[in-house]
C-alpha cells in the first residue's frame, strides 16, 4: 500500500480530527440537550404546582418538604419566582415552626399544635429558612431556628427522633445551622440523636430502617410474613444522609460512619427496585400494596443520583438503577399537564387496597420529585 502524499495525509489527518471533534461536540450537545429537557420538566412541574397553590400554608412537614425541593429548583435554575415563593412562605410563617413561646409547655411527641415545638415535623422548615439566610443573611431568618434547636440540644434527652422520617426532617437542619453558627454541639447532638434512632429501628442485617418501633420484625410482618420496610420511610433516610453528607465538614469524626451507612443503604435499596423502575410501598413484599409509588421512588432516585454525582457510589453499578427510576418518574409519574401522580397519601406504611393513581398528588411528593430532577440534571451534565 502506497503512502499518501504529504498534502493528502495532512488533509486526511485534519478531516479525522475534525470528524472526531464534531462527534465529541455532538455527544456533549446531546448530553446538554438531555439535561435541558429535565430542566424543562422541573419548570413544568414547579410552575404547575405554584400556579395551583398561590396560598402559603403552615410550616408543617408536608409544606416544608415541598420547599426543600423548590429551593433546589431555584439553586439550579435561578428562577426568581421560585425564590420569591419560598420567601413569601417563610414570611407568612414569621420564620417560625410551631409558635409557642412558653418553653415549659414545649412538647416533643407527635402533634400539630403550636406547643409541639420540639417535634421534628415542625423543624424541617428551618432548612429553607437557613437556605434563605445564606442567600441574604438577616438574623431574623434563623433566630427562631437557633432558639429552638439550641434549647433542645441543652436538654439531656436524645430520643427526639422516634420515627424514621425525622432523619430527613431534622438532620439537614442541624448541619445547615452548624455551618452558619460553627457551634460544634449541632454535629455532636445530631450524632447522638441518630444513634438513638438506629438503636430502635435500624435493621443492621438488611441495612434498612423500619418506620418506627411498631413495625419491628417479627412482632410485625407483612401479610405474606415478610419484614415490612416502608419505601417512603427508607427514602427519607437515604435522602437525609445524602443531604447531610453534602454539607457535613470532611473532617467531622462521624462522617465515615455516615458514608458507610449511606453506601450500605443504597445497595439494599437498589436490590428492591422493580423492573419498571419504581419501588413498591413495602420494599420486601411488593404484593402488600402493589403498583408504582412516586415519593419513595423519587427519594431513592435523589439519594442514589447524589451518591453517583459525588463519587460515593460506583457509576457503572448504579447508573442502570437511576436510568430506570428516572424513566418511571419522567414518563409515568409525570402527567401531561405537569401534575406529579402516584404519590401515596400522608401515612406511615404500605396499606393493602389503598388506591394510588395518576391523580394522587401531594405537596411533599412534588418537593422530592424536584429534588430527584435537580440531581438528574447534574448527573446528565457530568456525563462525557
Amino acid at each position: 500500500m502506497k503512502h499518501l502524499p504529504y498534502k493528502a495525509a495532512v488533509i486526511t489527518t485534519f478531516l479525522t480530527i475534525t470528524i472526531s471533534s464534531l462527534c465529541a461536540a455532538q455527544k456533549k450537545a446531546n448530553s446538554t440537550q438531555s439535561a435541558q429537557e429535565v430542566v424543562n420538566i422541573i419548570h413544568k412541574v414547579n410552575r404547575y404546582w405554584q400556579a395551583g397553590h398561590p396560598e402559603h400554608g403552615r410550616p408543617f412537614w408536608d409544606n416544608a418538604v415541598y420547599h426543600t425541593g423548590n429551593m433546589e429548583a431555584y439553586k439550579l435554575t435561578k428562577d426568581k419566582a421560585y425564590l420569591n415563593y419560598s420567601i413569601a412562605w417563610a414570611e407568612h410563617n414569621e420564620w417560625k415552626g410551631a409558635k409557642s413561646n412558653d418553653r415549659s409547655k414545649w412538647l416533643s411527641n407527635y402533634g400539630e399544635t403550636d406547643q409541639h415545638v420540639l417535634f421534628g415535623d415542625w423543624q424541617i422548615c428551618f432548612q429553607t429558612y437557613a437556605d434563605l439566610y445564606n442567600l441574604a443573611p438577616q438574623s431574623i431568618k434563623i433566630k427562631r431556628a437557633r432558639e429552638v434547636m439550641e434549647y433542645q440540644m441543652q436538654t439531656p434527652k436524645n430520643d427526639y427522633w422516634f420515627w424514621v422520617d425525622a432523619l430527613y426532617m431534622v438532620m439537614p437542619t442541624m448541619t445547615k445551622l452548624y455551618n452558619i453558627t460553627r457551634n460544634p454541639l449541632y454535629l455532636e447532638k445530631m450524632h447522638n440523636y441518630v444513634q438513638s434512632t438506629d438503636s430502635v429501628m435500624y435493621d443492621s442485617n438488611e441495612n434498612l430502617y423500619y418506620r418506627d418501633k411498631k413495625y419491628l420484625y417479627p412482632q410485625h410482618k407483612t401479610n405474606n410474613g415478610r419484614k415490612d420496610f416502608w419505601a417512603r420511610g427508607d427514602g427519607w433516610a437515604l435522602a437525609a444522609y445524602a443531604k447531610v453528607l453534602a454539607e457535613l465538614p470532611k473532617t467531622d469524626k462521624h462522617r465515615a460512619g455516615y458514608v458507610d451507612k449511606f453506601k450500605k443503604m443504597a445497595k439494599a435499596v437498589a436490590a428492591c427496585q422493580q423492573p419498571e423502575g419504581y419501588w413498591t410501598r413495602s420494599m420486601f413484599d411488593p404484593q402488600q400494596a402493589p403498583g408504582p409509588e412516586t415519593s419513595g421512588t423519587a427519594l431513592f432516585s435523589y439519594g442514589i443520583l447524589w451518591g453517583i454525582n459525588n463519587g460515593l457510589l460506583d457509576r457503572a453499578t448504579y447508573e442502570p438503577v437511576v436510568k430506570k427510576s428516572w424513566k418511571y418518574l419522567s414518563t409515568v409519574a409525570l402527567q401531561p399537564d405537569g401534575k406529579v401522580g402516584y404519590i401515596q397519601p400522608i401515612g406511615e406504611k404500605a396499606i393493602p387496597g389503598q388506591i394510588v393513581d395518576a391523580n394522587s398528588t401531594y405537596n411533599f411528593g412534588v418537593g422530592v420529585y424536584l429534588l430527584a430532577a435537580c440531581e438528574e440534571v447534574k448527573f446528565l451534565k457530568k456525563r462525557k
